[in-house]
């Protein structure tokens, strides 16, 4: 028996299904180093038939009837397009944009990932490279030794909307209609963790592809993304890593007996019958150091801004157990000033009254001597980690300290400092300690998109 015939849309499902599988089979053959993000993402249709790509970081939706009309028009734009909206999710773009402005963050994004592209020296990607995208990139890199987004943003701020839209139009391709609203969500991490993983997992693969690989600038390039978005990370998640898990008495009005209460007043007196004291297990923090780098080279202004940011998520939801060390050293190329506080009241007087010393060089290693010399002493007895806060050009110990140690560092547009093998190493933004109003765009990129559509 013939097939039932098919409607001109479901025909359209089922070729721009096959053409989506196709482009996705090309760049595994032309960029085998990205076979396990690519299988990450999968092709989906689109409702919309008219719509471009766009991704949530778990499928890449795509409208039927464009996938076909630009791949009949333009097969090499087609395969740049996937990629583009690939490396958002591989450079973790959707879930760092923290309290940025949402449009202004979306065309950092997209300058960062059309930068990698341009000179990822793969023939069949290659676009033309006019004097607006050329001019962008020679005038960002005046102000940023590496183009990531986060610097780019911060760039991109000073520019008038006029300017704005010429970009927007020159370096749009995907739509970022399906980020997440609040990057910031339980859901919303995790998502961008196990991106975060896949980012891990290419750097491997290029690594292991040798020199075929390394041919190019544009896999410096890449490498470098991938590395900054590894380091990157909200300031307040990565805090959780210094927690630990104790048992605190707590009072839980539900399972207290006031019957038990009254008869003991009645009958003994002032001597009320209660049950024992309940207990939970509450993950909060016991022991924290934090340095602050007061060095010539770091800029003091940030220094307290860091050290409010830091107060703050402490002070939220009772990251404190009820008893606590918190030390706080000033350091440079010695320990200038130690203050021991107990409580988040200490925090606040600390932070209204704290003035920075120091000014000199940078040398980490007085800096663990003296931690080392308190724990000695009994003054740590249960530090849960070391929160640096520098530059990172100092001279490291060679020998580990006993517990975490992260050196934080600000993003400047350069790839993260090298740090010793036992350090962990997180990249903060500038923003996120010091959030500067941005100028909004005055045209809404999300309708204008639908109409839009760039030519190679």
């Amino acid at each position: 028996m013939p097939g039932t015939p098919q409607t001109q849309t479901e025909w359209e499902q089922t070729v721009a299904r096959r053409v989506m599988e196709r482009t996705r089979s090309t760049l595994y053959i032309a960029l085998r180093y990205l076979n396990a993000p690519l299988g990450a993402l999968a092709p989906t249709p689109d409702p919309d038939p008219q719509r471009g790509l766009a991704t949530n970081g778990a499928q890449l939706f795509y409208g039927a009837s464009w996938a076909l009309r630009l791949y009949r028009n333009n097969r090499r734009y087609l395969q740049r397009a996937y990629l583009h909206s690939l490396f958002h999710c591989l450079f973790r773009h959707p879930w760092l944009r923290g309290s940025r402005d949402k449009a202004l963050w979306g065309l950092a994004c997209d300058i960062a990932v059309e930068q990698v592209l341009d000179h990822l020296g793969v023939p069949s990607l290659q676009r033309p490279v006019g004097w607006l995208r050329q001019e962008t990139y020679t005038q960002l890199q005046a102000n940023c030794r590496f183009l990531a987004a986060g610097p780019i943003y911060r760039a991109l701020a000073d520019r008038t909307a006029e300017e704005l839209d010429t970009l927007q139009r020159e370096f749009f391709c995907d739509s970022h209609r399906l980020w997440p609203q609040d990057p910031q969500s339980p859901q919303a991490q995790m998502l961008g963790r196990q991106w975060e993983q896949l980012g891990r997992q290419t750097q491997l693969s290029q690594q292991q592809a040798g020199t075929q690989a390394g041919r190019s600038n544009g896999a410096e390039v890449l490498a470098a993304q991938l590395e900054a978005a590894r380091s990157r990370r909200l300031y307040r998640d990565f805090l959780r890593r210094f927690t630990v898990l104790r048992e605190e008495p707590h009072l839980d009005l539900d399972e207290f007996d006031l019957g038990f209460y009254m008869y003991g007043l009645r009958t003994y007196g002032n001597l009320p019958l209660i049950e024992p004291i309940e207990t939970r297990e509450s993950r909060k923090i016991q022991e924290l150091v934090l340095v602050l780098d007061t060095s010539e080279s770091t800029s003091g202004e940030l220094v307290k801004a860091f050290l409010r940011e830091t107060f703050s998520l402490l002070r939220t939801n009772g990251r404190f157990f009820d008893r606590c060390n918190v030390v706080i050293m000033q350091c440079d190329d010695d320990v200038r000033d130690v203050a021991v506080l107990h409580s988040a009241d200490d925090l606040d007087r600390y932070a209204a009254s704290v003035t920075l010393v120091g000014g000199g060089g940078t040398d980490f290693r007085p800096t663990f001597a003296k931690i080392e010399a308190m724990q000695q002493q009994g003054l740590l007895r249960d530090l849960q980690g070391i929160l640096y806060f520098t530059d990172g050009k100092g001279s490291y110990p060679a020998r580990p300290p006993s517990c975490q140690t992260a050196f934080l560092f600000l993003e400047d547009g350069s790839a993260p400092p090298p740090t010793p093998p036992w350090a962990i190493r997180l990249v903060l933004s500038p923003d996120e300690l010091m959030p500067e109003p941005a100028a909004a765009p005055a045209i809404d990129w999300q309708e204008w998109e639908l109409a839009y559509l760039p030519e190679l």
